[in-house]
């Protein structure tokens, strides 16, 4: 009986530490939460978001394996705030705290793991060139960083230091270039084609698991939008739908590629925001899996929703009062 119950155990243990140590595609929404709109000198931007990202669905490369034993969910609160320096040239950041839970169920046996806290950071700079393909045509350039805040050492309930993909933070500064690309058409001016590029060159954890190094994947993000404005009851609302493409190259540990992370991944974004008030805005998106290519086996994202509230200060201007 013991015997049986020591095989049970190490089975068991396998499993856990091999889909463990499967690095899911997902997690805590940095890049792909950057880019607020180009305002005029003096305004400011606050916006505050909550992100659900599920992922339930296990692929190995393309092919979607019939097994939901494995559960990963992220929750996290994204605070956005940026301010205009001139009319071209802005600031953002982007702040987050985040909620990561990983349930694995065998066998009748649940184990879950989860943690909680401050995340990393971005701070980027953006430049706006007005009309470089025509009227109504606008380009914008950014660069910056991933600061890492949220801690990386955090531990399970048996006090064993979970893996990199489950902590809040990631000990490594990132370098981060964003650009965006847009252009309004003179038969509906309120139409608009907009391509956005992130890439993200990531810097390395050298404490990781105090002796050892790990480096997260470069990762390489591309988006096409499409967005238009209507009036409805006094409210303009604003309805888009995006393509996105994201490419993450391999995670290393000790300067070695690690099994099961990296990939390729295409979905598709519908958007709505609304016009809450002049100077308030609340928006909601969805995103939709198509298609997917992973290294090895690894959890994948189902489905993804974000919504929240974009709150502008514009300028403020002196008025001459004449008596």
């Amino acid at each position: 009986m013991k015997l049986k119950m020591f095989f049970f155990t190490l089975l068991i243990f396998n499993v856990y530490y091999f889909y463990a140590q499967t690095c899911c595609s997902g997690g805590i929404p940095l890049s792909n939460n950057l880019g607020l709109a180009n305002l005029e000198k003096g305004s400011i931007q606050i916006g505050l978001q909550y992100d659900y990202n599920n992922l339930n669905t296990l692929n190995s490369g393309s092919d979607k394996l019939n097994d939901n034993s494995r559960l990963r969910i992220t929750h996290s609160v994204l605070l956005n705030a940026g301010y205009s320096i001139t009319n071209n040239l802005s600031v953002e950041g982007l702040f987050t705290w985040v909620n990561q839970r990983r349930k694995i169920t065998q066998f009748g046996n649940e184990n879950l793991d989860q943690t909680s806290g401050i995340g990393d950071a971005i701070f980027l700079i953006k430049y706006n060139f007005n009309n470089i393909l025509g009227q109504n045509s606008a380009l914008n350039i950014g660069v910056g960083t991933k600061i890492p805040l949220g801690s990386s050492t955090e531990t399970n309930s048996q006090g064993i230091t979970l893996n990199a993909d489950l902590q809040p933070g990631s000990n490594a500064w990132d370098v981060i270039y964003w650009s965006m690309i847009s252009k309004n058409f003179d038969f509906r001016p309120s139409f608009t084609i907009s391509s956005r590029v992130i890439y993200r060159n990531t810097g390395t954890n050298t404490s990781y698991f105090g002796d050892s190094s790990y480096k997260f994947g470069n990762e390489f993000q591309t988006y096409l939008h499409f967005s238009d404005q209507f009036l409805f009851v006094k409210k303009l609302i604003s309805p888009s739908l995006s393509l996105k493409y994201r490419t993450a190259n391999q995670d290393k540990i000790g300067g070695f590629n690690v099994d099961n992370t990296g990939g390729k991944w295409f979905s598709i974004i519908p958007n709505f925001s609304i016009d809450i008030s002049k100077n308030i805005l609340f928006s909601t998106k969805a995103e939709i899996p198509v298609y997917s290519f992973v290294d090895g086996t690894q959890l994948t994202p189902t489905y993804r929703l974000t919504t929240g509230i974009l709150y502008k200060i514009p300028r403020k201007t002196n008025k001459l009062i004449l008596n």
